[in-house]
């Protein structure tokens, strides 16, 4: 009843949202997809995209995308240094900054409709005309790889970074965007900077607005940003299928208070059929993975279980346990029990109500529906779905979401990090229960 409630309040709210805002709209400029969505709001959130992510670069240049998209604000532009750069977003409360992922980077801006004159041109200048002074670059440099090692410091980060590189390895999804110490260490800021202007180009670039602003204002001032921008040869994101053949287990001794172990498995690719099912069927093992490993079995704190949708989909299992070969035969039962007797019209009824509530909490700002814009047309080629996906959620059947488990659960890459000792990898390779693998179509 109470997520009843709760669903009915949120579909109201969302309902007078869509009555204060008008329909979202695209439009081309100068080759660049421009999309817009009118917020209903006095806030203004501007997000520029550059596809691509980790297809952008070598192994060896892993980090240097991160650092260049720091180093547009932290070093200072043309026309201002870091500091006076710094003091004008200041005095307006703006917001300017970028950041990279596995799949593209974003350089996004947030002020208030009144200051948007103010703060466009700052932000227009920190994309198109970056500083990278060599001693502003130094300092974001070192800040990159003291962050990193507090990183690395961390079990939980340890162990899935790890679990990539076993899993992806000779893929680009094996390259974390961070970078590695030593690859950090050997860039310049003359580098970077180069490698910057190789992939800011109108073919990777996307533009998503959340305003209330005119469409020719809009236009104008893309158009003047993208005048100094050159065209660039045609780019794609490539999304690739993935799938393990067999069941592997690599173990890396660490001296650890408990013993960190994560799987990953294939998913369905962004923009397929089997995509919203899959996400809507790792809510529910979730919640049971949580259930049967912690609170029957008490094996782990803090067990978790997700769906990662990027470029090249996967699922995850991740747990932190005393205990390594009890939690894989609690967990080969709980998927045997749910390959055979699926997942049940309650269940599903209930993670989709689950799944949607989180849908509307997310969508609030006007930062948030940019993102979910941008997401959707990088990764499905098709930001409209930012827009129906609710109402794609609530067609989907028992069925369906039984089918999409069953269909990429299969074989699983594990990797383990703590004492040896501990663990009999034989269990994770060979599996505690036989069973034919389910195979993947790809």
């Amino acid at each position: 009843m109470k997520k009843t409630l709760i669903v009915l309040f949120l579909t109201g709210w969302l309902f007078n949202l869509a009555q204060a805002q008008k329909p979202a709209y695209e439009m081309t400029v100068d080759g660049v997809k421009v999309i817009v969505q009118p917020s209903g709001n006095d806030i203004v959130e501007v997000q520029t995209v550059l596809k691509g992510g980790v297809q952008n670069y070598a192994a060896d240049k892993t980090g240097i995308e991160s650092l260049a998209m720091s180093a547009l604000t932290e070093c200072g532009t043309k026309n201002d240094d870091k500091n006076s750069f710094k003091n004008k977003l200041d005095k307006v409360s703006a917001q300017v900054y970028g950041y990279t992922s596995k799949d593209y980077a974003v350089f996004r801006m947030n002020c208030i409709k009144g200051d948007f004159n103010t703060v466009w041109p700052l932000y227009v200048d920190a994309l198109t005309q970056p500083r990278f002074d060599e001693k502003e670059f130094a300092r974001v440099k070192q800040d990159a790889i003291n962050n990193l090692k507090a990183q690395n410091s961390r079990p939980d980060a340890a162990i899935n970074k790890f679990a990539e590189q076993v899993a992806f390895a000779g893929r680009d999804y094996a390259k974390d965007p961070m970078g590695t110490v030593e690859s950090l260490q050997s860039f310049t800021a003359a580098a970077t900077k180069a490698y910057y202007q190789s992939i800011l180009t109108r073919s990777r670039m996307l533009v998503v607005v959340v305003a209330d602003l005119d469409k020719s204002e809009i236009e104008n001032k893309v158009k003047a940003m993208l005048d100094g921008i050159k065209p660039g040869a045609s780019f794609t994101l490539k999304k690739s299928s993935f799938r393990i053949y067999k069941n592997t287990f690599t173990a890396t001794p660490k001296e650890l208070a408990t013993n960190y172990i994560e799987g990953i498995t294939s998913g369905p690719q962004p923009g397929t059929p089997d995509f919203d099912a899959f996400q809507v069927a790792m809510r529910i093992f979730y919640d049971k993975h949580f259930l049967d490993v912690r609170t029957n079995n008490g094996l782990s704190y803090a067990p978790s279980a997700y769906f990662s949708g990027g470029a090249t989909a996967s699922a995850r299992f991740v747990v932190s346990t005393t205990q390594p070969d009890a939690y894989i035969k609690v967990f080969d039962q709980l998927v045997e029990r749910i390959k055979k007797e699926g997942f049940n019209a309650a269940e599903v009824k209930d993670m989709k109500t689950t799944f949607l509530t989180s849908f509307y909490y997310k969508q609030e700002t006007n930062s948030a529906q940019a993102s979910s814009i941008a997401a959707n047309e990088v990764l499905h080629d098709n930001w409209k779905r930012s827009l129906t996906l609710a109402d794609d959620v609530k067609k989907l059947t028992p069925d369906e979401v039984n089918t999409a488990f069953r269909r990429y659960v299969g074989n699983i890459s594990w990797v383990y990090q703590g004492d040896p000792k501990k663990v009999d990898q034989i269990l994770y390779i060979n599996g505690t229960i036989k069973r034919p693998d389910n195979p993947v179509n790809h």
